[in-house]
């Protein structure tokens, strides 16, 4: 009773703010309404729209309008004309980590709105400045990144306190030099993708029913009775169960059902674990790339990008699957030795293999089954009716939970709100660098070298988000990289297919197979691995992962190449 109570007032509370809210925007639009206006844009030196800039309006040195309008999200702004009818006016326009920008109005102009007319300004640019909140941000985020890399602190606790140390400056060391300002917290939750944050959570509550059911361990000690122990037969199997289901499921996820299951296989087989470990996981990261879902930097990228389910899957499938065949040749090229020393299992460990290999609730499964297939058919063909990821992965999460009513708090204690916090926190990071204009002068500078060669353009996008994400752990890498893209998309003849996206995609996800820290799955995995006595160092991953980057993301590249360009 106590929180239905609870629920109620909250409920009240938001009702009155919408309604506080818009009334507000109501007297404002009604104060603009009752004018002839000033109109006119403010861009950068990118060409990207400027929002929140302030608008104020100036005659004789005398203030008329302070600072009370402010920029759209495209740029644009709307200012009353006074109604005291000056004879010159002089706009001014200012924003943090901005030059101040002085627009004054023509005689023509003048008169035009004296006699009741509205006048266009057209379109300024306001060039960027180098603030000490520039540095400070820049600092803080690469903090951030070696903090993430090493393992010094929990990634989630590491943007966590970037956060933290952003929003202190902004407010403590801004209010004594406004030049340590680096944005408010108001601004800051506009650099949070909600999308991807509902879109994550959504599916994280699918995947735990769906883990529920023993679906996962049924197919792995079923790939072994289908491949009767012939080891270049297993081999492929399990890379294709653990591929195709990162192509539907978060890879992190995959690769927790798969990796205890597969160490059991190996540990009944007589062989080193990380002989199946090593490729699973690699398959996880090339195959995930196909579909909107199928790997957290992909679920940034479309939110990002626009770019639909069935995008990701018609664009991408073609060159993921050759260069997962690659990945196969190669994976049973290195471990051939290993793989050769297996040995037919005991009948008591089949056993103990079967029984962990057992469905425990059929009935879910199938309810599960019917509700994860109407999700997909959402995904492809939910982009017909704009309907977003996000609200699919909840319409299904919802769906499942009414159901088959499972232990509610057990279910949503199931999410990974850690990983959530990490999302949210390091968007607000990666947002702070983009405020300050890091991002923008990042994007500048590879416009500059690649110029309006499309083809040029693909293959750096490519290569360097494959061998960064080698050293930067590939999420925190890809949410700096998506506006850097976004301006490439924009100015480069070509590019509105989307195919540098594409080659973000391509090379964040695949060239965490470089480095133990590029992809989360692969932490997970040598985590799991460790706990079961098989240590997975940062060495060993990079000599066996290094050459199936170059392999995997060459192919890549090459179907990308003959794709689009």
């Amino acid at each position: 009773m106590k929180k239905n109570n609870i629920l109620v007032i909250f409920a009240l509370i938001a009702i009155c703010l919408l309604l506080f809210f818009t009334q507000g925007n109501a007297e404002a639009q009604s104060a603009i309404d009752g004018n002839n206006l000033i109109f006119g844009q403010i861009i950068d030196a990118q060409n990207q729209p400027v929002s929140e800039a302030e608008i104020s309006l100036h005659t004789e040195n005398e203030i008329i309008s302070d600072k009370d309008f402010l920029t759209q999200e495209n740029g644009r702004f709307a200012v009353p004309y006074p109604q005291n009818n000056p004879e010159e006016i002089e706009i001014i326009i200012e924003r943090s980590h901005f030059s101040e920008l002085s627009i004054s109005l023509s005689s023509e102009q003048i008169t035009k709105l004296r006699t009741g007319d509205s006048v266009d300004t057209g379109t300024f640019t306001l060039e960027r400045k180098i603030t000490l909140g520039f540095w400070i941000a820049a600092a803080i985020f690469v903090i951030v990144l070696i903090l993430v890399a090493t393992g010094k602190l929990h990634t989630t606790l590491a943007a966590l306190a970037g956060t933290a140390v952003i929003y202190a400056i902004s407010y403590i060391g801004g209010a004594f030099n406004e030049e340590l300002f680096i944005f408010n917290f108001d601004r800051s939750m506009q650099y949070i993708d909600w999308n991807v944050i509902f879109l994550v959570m959504g599916m994280m509550m699918v995947i735990a029913i769906i883990e529920e059911t023993g679906i996962f361990q049924w197919m792995a000690f079923y790939a072994y009775k289908i491949s009767g122990g012939k080891m270049w037969l297993l081999l492929p199997i399990l890379m294709l169960i653990t591929g195709v289901a990162s192509a539907f499921l978060d890879n992190v996820t995959t690769m927790l059902l798969m990796t205890p299951i597969t160490i059991q296989i190996s540990i009944a087989l007589g062989i080193n674990p990380l002989a199946l470990l090593i490729p699973e996981v690699m398959a996880s990261n090339v195959v995930g790339v196909s579909t909107l879902v199928g790997t957290p930097t992909n679920i940034l990228i479309g939110s990002f990008g626009d770019i639909t389910f069935n995008d990701f899957l018609s664009n991408l499938t073609p060159g993921v699957v050759f260069s997962f065949l690659v990945l196969i040749f190669y994976s049973y090229f290195i471990y051939k030795k290993d793989l050769n020393k297996a040995h037919k299992p005991s009948d008591t460990l089949m056993e103990k293999l079967a029984e962990r290999g057992k469905i425990t609730e059929p009935k879910n499964l199938a309810k599960a089954g019917v509700v994860f297939a109407g999700m997909l058919i959402l995904f492809v063909m939910g982009e017909s009716i704009h309907l977003l990821p996000a609200v699919t992965a909840l319409i299904g999460a919802t769906a499942l939970l009414l159901w088959i009513k499972p232990d509610i708090e057990h279910m949503i204690s199931a999410v990974d709100w850690t990983t959530l916090v990490f999302f949210m926190a390091l968007f607000i990071v990666v947002g702070g660098i983009q405020e300050v204009g890091l991002i923008a002068a990042i994007a500048e500078g590879i416009g500059n070298f690649v110029g309006t060669n499309l083809l040029l353009a693909l293959i750096v996008v490519v290569w360097i988000s494959a061998f960064l994400s080698m050293v930067i752990a590939n999420i925190p890498f890809t949410a700096a990289m998506l506006p850097v893209i976004g301006y490439l998309t924009a100015t480069i003849p070509g590019a509105e297919s989307k195919v540098l996206f594409y080659c973000l995609s391509i090379g964040a996800a695949m060239g965490g197979n470089g480095s133990l820290i590029g992809a989360s799955a692969n932490m997970i995995t040598a985590g799991i691995a460790d706990a079961a006595g098989h240590k997975i160092t940062y060495s060993y991953f990079l000599k066996k992962g290094l050459p199936a980057v170059i392999l995997t993301v060459t192919v890549a590249t090459i179907w990308l190449i003959i794709k689009f360009i």
